[in-house]
């Protein structure tokens, strides 16, 4: 795979996870916790897979092949920070939506 196309993958796994965990809360909020939890699991799924092609990059500059750094890298960057930031919060929200719709806190 070349440079633009693991540029890509990170921009399509990171959108993929930000639209995934947006929609656990949804989920959530409509009382569906089972779908929201599926949809985090496949949110957290997508971070894998984008996180592999990052470390994909940083291997090549490792060893020695230089990065380009260019606009769409940094789009893919941003991209990727902005759907774990998205994820962490969209998991907080699941949690709450669930006490709130049980009236359980969470480990009790």
């Amino acid at each position: 795979m070349d440079h633009t196309d693991v540029i890509f993958q990170l921009i399509l796994h990171g959108g993929n996870a930000r639209s995934l965990a947006m929609e656990a809360i949804a989920l959530a909020k409509n009382r569906d916790l089972p779908g929201a939890e599926d949809a985090l699991k496949r949110a957290g799924e997508e971070l894998g897979r984008a996180h592999q092609n990052q470390t994909a990059l940083i291997q090549k500059e490792i060893a020695g092949e230089k990065t380009e750094i260019s606009m769409l890298l940094i789009h893919a960057q941003d991209h990727l920070m902005n759907a774990i930031t998205v994820k962490d919060l969209a998991t907080e929200f699941v949690e709450l939506y669930s006490q709130i719709h049980t009236g359980k806190e969470a480990g009790v």
